[in-house]
């Protein structure tokens, strides 16, 4: 299991790409690495799909993408064609590799296994796992899906714009935050900070407390 903060393991697995070794694979990149249940199933194909059509939107954050599934690479291979046609993008190629996991090994070792839902070898299934992995190679966000619940793809890509952010400035994002809404100002700044770190001005929200902890700010720069 990896905690927030921690090392993401450097782990060696076969691709639809080749072998890689995962910290030289991600080199200085964001990176978000997602699990799915099983190859030719209907949940999983719409999902690989749906981050295919999205990459582009992934690749101007400096993002890469990469799956990983409880089949061999021959099955991921043939699946591909489904998941390409799913989302009508037929004439090129699944823009990221997906791992091969068959005995479940890097699911056993990074807390993906769903317990209940299990294969027809009564194995257990990997639930829909998203790691995403900062260039330092520490993880930045988990999220667990259930086998039985599709990811939504623009959460994913939202929760990127708010970690890339809040990465390098002194904010943290509210509640049902969008890419160039107001952001909070985090705790540790002091109040005779404000105008250095945040020219586009501070505004200090009332609340019955009488405390000063809301501080909205425009987005930064």
């Amino acid at each position: 299991m990896v905690n927030l903060g921690d090392e993401f393991p450097n782990f060696e697995a076969d691709t639809t790409v080749g072998k890689i070794k995962f910290h030289d694979w991600l080199g200085n990149s964001w990176a978000i690495l997602f699990s799915h249940p099983a190859d030719y199933t209907p949940v999983c194909t719409t999902e690989l799909g749906m981050s295919a059509k999205m990459n582009p939107e992934f690749q101007k954050r400096g993002v890469k993408l990469i799956a990983l599934s409880c089949d061999d690479v021959p099955s991921h291979k043939g699946w591909t064609t489904d998941i390409i046609a799913n989302q009508g993008l037929e004439g090129t190629e699944l823009p990221y590799p997906i791992i091969a996991d068959e005995k479940r090994e890097l699911a056993v070792k990074l807390g993906m296994v769903d317990p209940d839902e299990k294969d027809k070898a009564g194995l257990p299934l990997t639930c829909r796992a998203v790691f995403i992995i900062g260039p330092d190679k520490r993880l930045k966000l988990s999220m667990l899906y259930p086998a039985t619940t599709g990811r939504n793809f623009d959460e994913i890509l939202r929760v990127v714009d708010s970690l890339q952010l809040t990465a390098t400035k002194k904010v943290a994002t509210p509640a049902n935050w969008k890419q160039g809404g107001d952001c909070m100002v985090v705790p540790s700044v002091k109040p005779e900070e404000e105008s250095g770190l945040f020219p586009k001005g501070v505004t200090k929200v009332q609340v019955p407390s009488g405390k000063g902890y809301l501080r909205k700010t425009p987005q930064p720069s």
